[in-house]
This record gives C-alpha cells, sequence and structure tokens, in this order.
C-alpha cells in the first residue's frame, strides 16, 4: 500500500491540492440534505486525507473512509478522529450497509489496482448498490476522455512554502488511459527531499457510466458541478440512488 501518495505526495496533496475536498463538500452535503439522509453511515472512497470526512462528521453523520494511501489514512486519522478509516483497495473493500456512498476526485478511475477496470468498476457499482439502504445515494466523479490533446505533454508545477511539485500529463487516446509523472521536493529541515510516482487513471464516458449503473438498478443524474463549484474540463459528477 505504500507505493501511491507516499509521505511527501500525501503531504503536498493535503496541503496544496485542498480545494476539490474543501469547494465539494457543501454541495454534497446539500445533495444529501435535499434527500432526506440526513445522518447515519456514509463511506467515502478514495477518502485521501479525511477533507470530506471532516465537513460530513461536522454535519453529524458517520464517516468510514477508505483509501490505499497509508500517509493519507494517518492525517485523515489525525484531522478527524472521531471517524474511522482503513487502509484498503476501495474496488476490494466490503462495503458496509450505510445510507449513502460518495467517491470525489477521479478515485474510481485510479489504476492503482492492477485489475482495476470497467468489468471491476462494474462490481464495484453492484456491491455499493446492494449495501445502500433503500433510498441510499451513491455521489462520484470521474475524468472522462479528453484531459489533454492526442500527442501532447503537459507539464506544470505547484509550490509551497515547503514543497515544490512538477507534473507531466500524457493520454493515450487509444487505450483511454491518462499518465501523471509526478516529481516532489519537499524541505526536510535545510535540504529538499525529492521522490517521484507516476499515476495511471482509466478515462470513462460519461454515458457508458450512467447505463452500467442504470443496468444495475440505480436511477442517474449527471453534474458538472457539486453545488457552487463546478468541476474540472472532461469531469462529470453523478448523483445514483436506490429505489424504496
Amino acid at each position: 500500500m505504500n507505493e501511491w501518495y507516499k509521505e511527501d505526495l500525501a503531504y503536498i496533496h493535503d496541503v496544496g491540492h485542498s480545494d476539490y475536498a474543501l469547494k465539494s463538500a457543501p454541495g454534497i452535503l446539500e445533495i444529501l440534505a435535499q434527500n432526506n439522509i440526513r445522518a447515519g453511515l456514509v463511506v467515502d472512497l478514495g477518502c485521501g486525507s479525511g477533507l470530506s470526512a471532516s465537513a460530513l462528521t461536522n454535519a453529524q453523520y458517520q464517516v468510514l473512509g477508505v483509501d490505499i494511501s497509508e500517509s493519507l489514512i494517518a492525517i485523515a486519522r489525525t484531522r478527524v478522529p472521531n471517524a474511522e478509516f482503513r487502509v484498503e483497495s476501495l474496488f476490494k473493500f466490503d462495503i458496509p450497509f450505510c445510507n449513502a456512498v460518495i467517491s470525489i476526485g477521479e478515485c474510481l478511475n485510479y489504476l492503482f489496482d492492477s485489475d482495476n477496470g470497467c468489468q471491476t468498476l462494474g462490481q464495484l457499482f453492484k456491491r455499493i448498490y446492494n449495501a445502500l439502504a433503500p433510498s441510499g445515494m451513491f455521489i462520484f466523479d470521474i475524468a472522462e476522455p479528453g484531459q489533454v490533446i492526442e500527442g501532447n505533454r503537459i507539464k506544470s508545477f505547484a509550490e509551497g512554502e515547503d514543497w515544490i511539485v512538477l507534473v507531466e500529463k500524457e493520454e493515450d487516446q487509444e487505450k483511454s488511459i491518462l499518465s501523471r509523472r509526478i516529481i516532489t521536493l519537499r524541505k526536510v529541515e535545510e535540504y529538499y527531499r525529492r521522490d517521484d510516482e507516476v499515476h495511471y487513471l482509466q478515462l470513462y464516458k460519461a454515458t457508458d457510466i450512467i447505463e452500467e449503473l442504470r443496468q444495475i438498478g440505480f436511477h442517474v443524474r449527471r453534474m458538472s458541478s457539486y453545488g457552487q463549484y463546478k468541476l474540472p474540463n472532461a469531469h462529470t459528477a453523478f448523483v445514483a440512488w436506490k429505489s424504496i
């Protein structure tokens, strides 16, 4: 479990890339409230450093967060001591009976599991459906094809007081796979420590996701934002709910 979002990238992701989770939280809470889910257990798949979990517990929900990164879970446990967190693959996790499941920040795209793909994703959708209470909700988002123009590479960097991160993105449009090469530099005492990770994401078309969810039995609505927070380009959010 130590291969992905290791200590330095987990720290940088938490302090420098928190906008997605923080800005989507009010919209997610609003969706839950509008559908009369005002209490009970919410399972957070790909919970990261616990930012969504913090918002949910502050709103009086019980939270069970799951993430493959030990370092991110360590931060989450410190941030939200009254929630439960586990270091596991979200695709293999045994989902308990719950009122809602969320997965925010394209977590379902990541190919951290060697067997992840369309079939594994469909199996996860079925397990979520079976775990949800009647009228329970599944709220999540995905990255779609079109992240990077074919043949191009996008290079970017960001920096904070004690860190620098450089990212190179490339998309294989034939296989619908996005690669992110990530170099981190984190200041430790007087020196900067370097680490490298490469993440691969399977990109999915929103229409295919909707069809898969409906075949399982979900009612589905797609969105381009969580409340006031508009999603990045080529990302789609979904609200799927289980019939009574």
